[in-house]
């Protein structure tokens, strides 16, 4: 019985994979060690989540580094970066050298384009993050070459990972839970999030091996024009950045337990569905150099969430970040993170059973 479960469940892999890939492309399934603990339920997960981290780029020159080399760069807040799990989305690539075709203008007043130096990989392993999603549109910007070494430097640090069409999933045990990580992107050379059904398929294969399904997209239109949820598909810069609402909703109607976006660069609203979190944006957490951090870009929410051992939503803490030129990240004592998150969920989800009375937690209002 044994043997014919795993059959299925490699055969239901190798489907969701080759459907997650686009034409012509040939990418096999990963080799994961699929983690052989037994089933337990601890009554709380702890899940910390940020958006956009991208410390320094030392392209298109070494201008665009913090001036202490991105030592301090999670100085004020690592005391919150704790938890089962410390997510992030890597807005980038790390790479210490090499140019990008993307930007025609290497002056550095418009070229988008970002490589971390390697180095600063240890200052993100360091600040407690273990697990990141490369699915979004700057972790191509050096090619091949600059998506390799990435994942080449984030499996030395034992940070998990997944977005990659290459590397579209994670599977890993930590502290007797099974958890499983995939993450959605309309960019080329990631997991599509304009392909729900692969999508669900993907999920669906996870939740048969994992006690926990974490889902992470990069979608959404850009800038503070693009607050809200829309429930259609966001066409920004003639590109297709996915219809977030229905994909958050039709991943966890496939088994997911967390579904974590990030990719508009400010902050959206949250939503329990069905019992379990989303967060539509989780904005600009570090992101230093070429970002724009003015009004809405320059403030966001790190979250600590709490979950059951059945992934079911208990409650979360939002601790209100800002970022500006000088000081870069701190703490944001006027709690504007999470005053937006509250704001726009009442707005984009009336009705919903979340209780924002005490400042900076979320929970579910008592029935």
């Amino acid at each position: 019985m044994k043997s014919l479960y795993l059959s299925l469940f490699s055969l239901a892999f190798g489907l969701a994979i080759l459907s997650c890939t686009t034409a012509g492309n040939t990418a096999s399934l990963p080799q994961a060690t699929l983690p052989d603990t037994p089933l337990f339920k601890r009554d709380t997960i702890s899940i910390t989540a940020v958006g956009d981290i991208m410390i320094g780029s030392a392209y298109p020159s070494k201008s665009n580094l913090p001036k202490d080399d991105g030592i301090n760069s999670f100085k004020e807040v690592d005391t919150f970066l704790k938890g089962d799990i410390v997510f992030g989305n890597l807005e980038g690539c790390f790479l210490n050298s090499g140019k990008s075709t993307k930007c025609k203008d290497t002056s550095g007043n418009s070229c988008f384009a970002f490589r971390m130096p390697e180095r600063y990989a240890g200052i993100i392993k360091n600040a407690g993050f273990n697990l990141m999603s490369i699915a979004n549109n700057h972790v191509g910007d050096f090619g091949l070459k600059g998506r390799e070494k990435t994942v080449q430097i984030l499996d030395s640090l034992n940070i998990h990972y997944a977005g990659l069409q290459s590397h579209p999933f994670s599977l890993f045990s930590k502290d007797s839970v099974r958890y499983a990580f995939c993450a959605f992107a309309p960019n080329e050379n990631t997991v599509s999030i304009n392909k729900l059904d692969s999508a669900k398929a993907l999920v669906a294969a996870l939740k048969a091996q994992a006690d926990i399904v974490i889902v992470s997209f990069h979608g959404g239109a850009e800038g503070a024009r693009f607050e809200h949820v829309p429930r259609k598909n966001e066409i920004f810069y003639q590109e297709n950045r996915g219809n977030v609402y229905a994909f958050a909703h039709g991943v966890i109607d496939a088994g997911a337990d967390v579904v974590l976006g990030h990719g508009p660069h400010v902050t959206r609203a949250v939503e329990v569905y069905k019992n379990k979190f989303i967060a539509y944006s989780l904005g600009n957490f570090n992101t230093y150099g070429m970002f724009s951090l003015k009004g809405p870009n320059g403030s966001a929410p790190l979250l600590q969430l709490k979950i059951n051992g059945k992934g079911d939503f208990l409650s979360a803490d939002v601790v209100s970040v800002k970022q500006d030129k000088v000081r870069r990240l701190t703490l944001d004592t006027n709690h504007t993170a999470f005053y937006k998150i509250r704001s726009l969920s009442n707005t984009d989800f009336p009705g919903h059973q979340l209780d924002f009375s005490v400042k900076g937690r979320i929970s579910l209002k008592n029935n």
